[in-house]
């Protein structure tokens, strides 16, 4: 029989893109309804952080999907992850911003890890995992960031 055309290499990247959206989707309702049900403050809380983190997420992920997707079918939706040499006027302005941010983004990291040092030990060290999480969250920005300048530097 006539075999089926092989996949290319896009069309698999945005099938495993959208599987892993469907997991994340799964893992997401588990969390937001463990944190409903909770009676613990501190574990709601940090329930909360994560189901944050974890809608970002599921959010990049539908966009990278959009954006595959487009390319495949050679359109151009609102989804999708695309403008960036659409900037004119915006693209000096834009550039130094991300230097100011990215400035503003290494000073908190600074301070993070004063405050870590400075509050070990308080409540069992919930303090510390909390603000080095915020240091992985600065440090992921400024890499944000960083990508971003180089892309407005080159346009």
């Amino acid at each position: 029989g006539a075999k089926a055309p092989a996949l290319s290499e896009v069309e698999r990247l945005t099938q495993d893109f959208e599987a892993h959206e469907s997991e994340e989707s799964k893992f997401l309702a588990q969390y937001k309804e463990v944190a409903a049900k909770t009676q613990n403050r501190m574990a709601r809380f940090l329930l909360q952080m994560i189901i944050s983190d974890e809608e970002k997420h599921h959010a990049a992920t539908q966009a990278m999907a959009a954006t595959l997707k487009a390319d495949l079918n050679w359109n151009n939706p609102k989804a999708t992850l695309r403008g960036l040499y659409d900037l004119s006027e915006e693209k000096d302005r834009l550039r130094q911003l991300t230097g100011a941010f990215i400035r503003v983004e290494k000073k908190g990291i600074r301070k993070y890890k004063e405050l870590i040092k400075s509050s070990r030990g308080y409540y069992r060290d919930l303090f510390v995992v909390l603000f080095e999480s915020m240091v992985h969250d600065s440090k992921k920005h400024i890499k944000m960031l960083g990508f971003l300048r180089k892309r407005l530097e080159e346009a």
